[in-house]
């Protein structure tokens, strides 16, 4: 892993006809029509909440280690062994995102 990348735990579901996708690592969520598109929406949220905390010098640590509740990550880990056994419409996936270093 390159030190200047940040790799975070993510999934993405169906839910009554829409996808929701998940952030772990800072508890952030996100629903779209397909996805690509609660993926892309993830991603962007996820990149303006880091840049968000890296900028707060009070509370940005404390930002980037809020963490999803562990419900979330149980949900996360058993879609990831059920994809193991048969996929369905369930997706683990990491987001990487580069960090700008001062």
């Amino acid at each position: 892993m390159n030190p200047k990348e940040l790799i975070v735990k993510c999934y993405a579901k169906q839910e009554e006809g829409e996808w929701v996708a998940v952030c772990l690592d800072f508890c952030l969520a996100t629903q779209g029509s397909s996805l690509d598109e609660v993926k892309r929406k993830l991603e962007e949220q996820i990149a303006f909440y880091v840049d968000e905390a890296l900028q707060d010098q009070e509370y940005g640590n404390q930002l980037l280690a809020r963490r999803a509740p562990i419900t979330q990550w149980f949900e996360y880990y058993f879609i990831r062994l059920t994809n193991m056994i048969y996929p369905n419409t369930s997706v683990v996936f990491d987001e990487m995102l580069p960090l700008r270093l001062a």
